[in-house]
């Protein structure tokens, strides 16, 4: 067969139909409008607003959007402020290049914190678009489906039940009606709290282990419990509450100590037989590989809204994956952490297990969604939509109480 020339390659290429959907799809038109939305209180909205979204319309009239949180107010004024001026003057497909521009920019201001959050925000945003351009949905873009379903376990947010006093209540619900058999309690905080994070007592002990006794007695070894520690505690206090809990062979203890103690965090995971997870609070990949490197996490987390969004988290997940160690992502935010966490779940090989919250399936979602994704059989699947498929109920935007700040080319 004769050499293909220049202009036969050219002609094949274009054939090609990846290249014909970027060709026909306007991938790379422009941003043209940027808008936030968030809620002042969360007695402003009938779900619990812990969340700014931020939407991007281009000029063919594609909307994509991202998400980020707590501090919704900052953050808008951070996408509107510094943001989305850049936004408007980029091909929105480059999105390699917008993280590492932007990265380098606010490293300049500290590389965390408020800046760090909105660049997740744009980095959601802008897969959602790309997703979208494409009529692909994200994991397909990511390499496929590695995972078609992810299991889940549930996180005790406050509804019907207290995890402290009535757990089993809780896991009963979450294991008859959506097959979930994973539950995360922290019934330590109190003793923190009490006692600046400095010591545990006994008495301390006793109290928070009372959960861990009500799980064990109704369920045994039929489900797994995982415990959260929101970074309350020393080295010393560590210690203590991981060997009160071996008996209880909990699945993890989960970020014990503040981030980026890595020495300490070995020498915690040097104490114990309990597997240590850690990195909720931690952004950007080189904080990872601090991590990673001390061989202190036997399962890695991490946040999309936090880390630096899709675009980074799929590169932690493959450090991990090159350490042989399992991610779990955190999703204790709003719905789209939710759904683009599970699209990087899906996509990538290494994924053990995915947090979801039964108030926000049964009760938030459903007032703010289309259709909201909710688990079955314990897991749950990405959407096959375009984009991350999350579909906003159109009157969310004109709530009476949203704060809206719009910024237009």
């Amino acid at each position: 067969m004769a050499a293909m020339n220049r202009r036969q390659f050219v002609a094949s290429m274009l054939a090609s139909p990846l290249a014909r959907l970027w060709a026909q799809s306007g991938a790379s038109a422009k941003i043209v409008k940027v808008e936030t939305i968030h809620w002042p209180s969360r007695d402003s909205a009938v779900f619990w607003p812990h969340w700014v979204w931020l939407r991007l319309t281009t000029e063919q009239g594609l909307t994509a959007v991202g998400e980020t949180y707590p501090r919704n107010s900052v953050e808008a004024e951070v996408i509107h402020s510094q943001f989305a001026g850049m936004l408007m003057k980029r091909d929105p497909g480059d999105i390699e290049r917008f993280w590492a521009d932007l990265y380098h920019t606010l490293d300049f201001q500290v590389a965390g914190g408020a800046e760090m959050r909105v660049l997740s925000a744009i980095d959601l945003a802008l897969w959602d678009l790309l997703g979208k351009s494409l009529n692909a949905p994200v994991w397909r873009l990511l390499g496929g489906r590695s995972n078609p379903r992810v299991r889940l376990y549930n996180t005790c947010f406050p509804y019907k039940y207290d995890f402290r006093t009535e757990p089993e209540k809780i896991m009963k619900e979450v294991l008859e009606s959506h097959g979930v058999r994973h539950i995360k309690i922290w019934p330590f905080d109190g003793a923190a709290i009490r006692n600046g994070r400095q010591f545990v007592t006994q008495s301390d002990l006793e109290e928070a282990l009372m959960p861990f006794r009500k799980l064990r007695d109704q369920f045994g070894d039929k489900i797994e419990i995982l415990v959260e520690f929101h970074s309350n505690w020393n080295l010393t206090s560590a210690i203590r509450i991981a060997k009160a809990l071996e008996p209880f062979k909990p699945m993890w203890l989960e970020d014990m100590l503040l981030p980026g103690n890595f020495h300490q965090y070995r020498e915690l995971a040097e104490s114990t037989s309990l597997p240590l997870t850690i990195g909720e609070r931690m952004a950007g990949k080189l904080q990872f590989q601090s991590l990673l490197e001390s061989g202190a996490a036997k399962y890695v987390m991490f946040d999309v809204c936090w880390c630096g969004g899709v675009t980074e988290a799929r590169k932690i997940t493959a450090m991990a994956d090159s350490y042989q160690l399992p991610f779990a992502p955190h999703t204790a935010g709003g719905p789209l952490l939710f759904y683009a966490s599970t699209h990087v779940s899906t996509a990538m090989p290494n994924c053990a297990i995915q947090e979801s919250c039964q108030r926000f399936y049964e009760h938030d979602w459903p007032e703010m969604l289309e259709e909201p994704l909710k688990p079955s059989q314990g897991t749950i699947a990405a959407p096959a939509a375009p984009g991350f498929g999350m579909r906003i109920k159109p009157e969310v935007w004109k709530h009476q109480n949203a704060v809206v700040r719009v910024t237009a080319a």
